[in-house]
Order: structure tokens, then sequence, then C-alpha cells
């Protein structure tokens, strides 16, 4: 009696926090853009879903937390979307980032915001969309949504997931999300050691299936990937690309680009935040002839030595013309960003020193493909000699395309136990 009493007091304390982060993302909304875009569009959720949806359809449910599972979890949404011709497919956001981006996806019908995870909401929304199939990526686990797809028996699974011994599901309070779980119909998890995690609380309906962003980068490269303004930018010059940068890592640029870089060779600078305030901050500390995207049919791009993307959805097709790339986000606490997209094209990659939640990273630096640095020297010393070591550039991006390839694979696997 006493550890149902105890649930039941979880229940209540999560059911509670949830109602009251409504209430703060409310107030948080009326002074942040990106939180009130999210507030809006969770408020036209279910109207959006009522128009669209009849009783008699067929339907499935895609969930993402926001755009980096999206790309995670695509080449399996790719894949049902083609088996599953008649189905409505619904796909879903929490976050703002991943919904403005990508709300008109083409494997989806309908793209919508989450609404957030009360007991309510869930009913609601699984009434209208009633989906045959539904797939979570990676860790977003909702327990209302979870507990009402169990009782209502409609087939979840989840993909690509990663679990760490130091998270709340493997915690004496983390039962309500561990419960959540248990709902799913079966668990790919990336790796041996969050199979492992899964054992330890029972829960053994799961495969090492491994990261579908595997197949998903590597599917890059029978793409079209010509960018006919870059190609006018870098010429027959040797190309530097930094992606996904925060300001740490612009201050790395900066510097080296000021004080060391010869003027033959060219660098493409895309920034995560790609605020105007900032853009502008970039442009002007920067000591060379310097073309922002946004303003490229204003200048020369032949006779510019920095390229500044100030826009989203190229960075994946730029790193096909880089020689080297450079991946933001671990020189500061943000977190590391994608290092598989350049990985693909056989490039060498740095990266700051705060990776250690990436196993990709790890994996990449000890085969001696990717490089983490931790200052201004550090960087300055590598980048000089990867520019000036011709064989260790491409010897370094080759482990790197070799790595891709020896790991793709978990979409068939995943496929294979849907029966497609």
């Amino acid at each position: 009696m006493y550890f149902s009493i105890k649930e039941i007091k979880l229940s209540l304390i999560y059911n509670l926090g949830i109602y009251l982060a409504h209430f703060g993302l409310k107030c948080v909304a009326l002074f942040n853009k990106k939180i009130k875009e999210g507030v809006n569009g969770r408020s036209e959720t279910f109207n959006i879903l009522k128009i669209n949806i009849n009783k008699d359809d067929k339907t499935l449910w895609f969930h993402c937390a926001s755009l980096g599972e999206y790309e995670q979890g695509l080449p399996v949404f790719q894949a049902l979307r083609k088996h599953y011709k008649t189905h409505k497919i619904v796909l879903s956001f929490f976050s703002p980032s991943g919904y403005q981006i990508r709300k008109n996806s083409p494997i989806a019908d309908i793209v919508v915001y989450l609404p957030l995870d009360t007991k309510k909401n869930a009913k609601t929304f699984l009434n209208i969309v009633n989906p045959e199939l539904t797939i979570f990526v990676k860790y977003d686990i909702w327990p209302n949504f979870l507990k009402e797809l169990k009782r209502k028996q409609l087939r979840t699974i989840l993909i690509s997931a990663t679990f760490r011994k130091n998270q709340s599901f493997f915690k004496f309070y983390g039962k309500i999300l561990r419960d959540a779980l248990f709902t799913f119909d079966h668990i790919f998890t990336q790796n041996e050691a969050s199979k492992t995690l899964l054992q330890s609380i029972n829960y053994n309906t799961v495969t090492v299936s491994g990261d579908t962003r595997f197949d998903r980068v590597y599917s890059q490269l029978n793409q079209d990937n010509r960018l006919d303004f870059i190609e006018t930018f870098k010429a027959n010059n040797l190309c530097i690309v930094a992606g996904s940068t925060w300001p740490p890592d612009e201050n790395l640029f900066i510097n080296y680009i000021n004080n060391k870089a010869a003027k033959n060779i060219k660098f493409i600078i895309a920034p995560h935040n790609i605020n105007k305030a900032q853009i502008k901050s970039l442009k002007e500390k920067l000591n060379t002839k310097t073309i922002l995207f946004s303003e490229k049919k204003k200048g020369d791009l032949s006779k510019a030595q920095v390229f500044i993307i100030d826009t989203i959805g190229l960075l994946s097709k730029t790193y096909n013309f880089a020689d080297i790339a450079y991946v933001g986000g671990a020189m500061g606490n943000t977190g590391l960003h994608n290092t598989l997209e350049p990985a693909v094209f056989s490039i060498p990659i740095i990266i700051g020193n705060n990776h250690s939640k990436f196993p990709e990273a790890k994996s990449m630096i000890d085969i001696n493909g990717m490089f983490s640095i931790s200052n201004q020297k550090e960087f300055n010393s590598i980048l000089n000699e990867l520019i000036e070591n011709e064989d260790k550039r491409i010897n370094s991006g080759k482990k790197n395309l070799d790595y891709i390839k020896k790991n793709k694979g978990a979409v068939i696997q995943i496929l294979d136990y849907l029966r497609i």
C-alpha cells in the first residue's frame, strides 16, 4: 500500500508540474518570441487535426523533440511514407525550431506542435489521430501520451534511443518515466550500454540497431549537393567550413583569420544563431573581405575570403565543399552539433573539448578523423597542420567516411521488425 500511495503522489506531482509549466510558458511567451511561437502553435494543434483527419482515415504518427531528432528519424519516416501510401502521416514537434523549419516536410500530411503532456490533451489528441503506428525518436518521453497509447492498444516504438546511468529512468524518483518506457512495444537503442541499462530495470524488448543518423547522412551522398554560389566563392582554393557555430567557436576563427590565415584560404561560417545583430557583429570583427548569404547578389563572391551563411537549410550541402570542417557547440556548453554531416563527405573535423556525451565524436577522435581542441593555440596548430599536410587531411577524411559506412544499417533492422 505504501508504494501505491507513493506512486499516486509522484503522479500528482508530475501532472501538477505540467500545468505549472503551461502557466510558466505563457508568462515567458510575453517576452520570448520563440516560446511564444510554441505556445501559440500548441493552441492550434487540435483544430488543425480535426480539419485534416476524418474518422475513417488510417494514420501514422511520428514525434520528434526538435530538428535533430527529425533528421535522425527521417530515413525511417521516408521508408514508411513509401510503404503506407494511403495513410495520413502526422508529424509532431515539441520545439519551435523543429516545427518552423520542417512544417512543410514532404514526409507528412499534417505537421503540428505536440500539446503539453496532460491526460486530457493525450486523450483528445489520440482520439482524433488514432495512429496505426507511432514512432518516438531518441528521448522525448511523455508519460501521459504513452500511457494513453498503451491503453488504446496502439503500436508504439522508440528508435535511436540512448540512455545514461544518471538519467531519471534509473533513479528511485523516476518511476513515472520508467513506467513510460514499458509502454513501448519495442525500443531500438544506439548502443549496447543503453540496452544493458534497460535490461537492468527488466525492460527486455530491446534491440541494438545503431544510430539512424548514419543512414541519414550516408543518403546525402546520393543527393544533388551542388550550390552554384559556393562553387563561385571557393573556386580552386582550399576551403574550411565552420558549421553550427556559437560565439566561442567564432572567436577562434576571428582570431585565426585576422592574424594567421593565408589569403588563398577560403572560410565559410554558418552560425547556429542567425540573429541579425550577432551576424553583423561577426562580420564587423573580420578584417578581410566578407560577404553574407543574404547579400551575395550585391558583391563579388569570388573576391571574398569569408562567406557567412545567415540562413538555414544549407549546411549539409555546404560541407560538400569543405576540405576541412569545424563543428560548433563543444567550445561552450551548448552541446556539440552534428559531426556526421561533414564526416560523410570524407573530410577531417575539428571540434571543441566538451564532447563527452557524444560517442560518435569519441569514435572519430580515436581513429584520427576528428581533432578536439580546448584553446586558440591548439586550434591554430591543428588547423595549420591539416592545411599544410595534404596526406593527413585526405587520410583523416577517409577514416571518417569509413566510420559512417561501418555504422549504417539501423533503418533496415527497424523496418525488418515492422515487417516492411
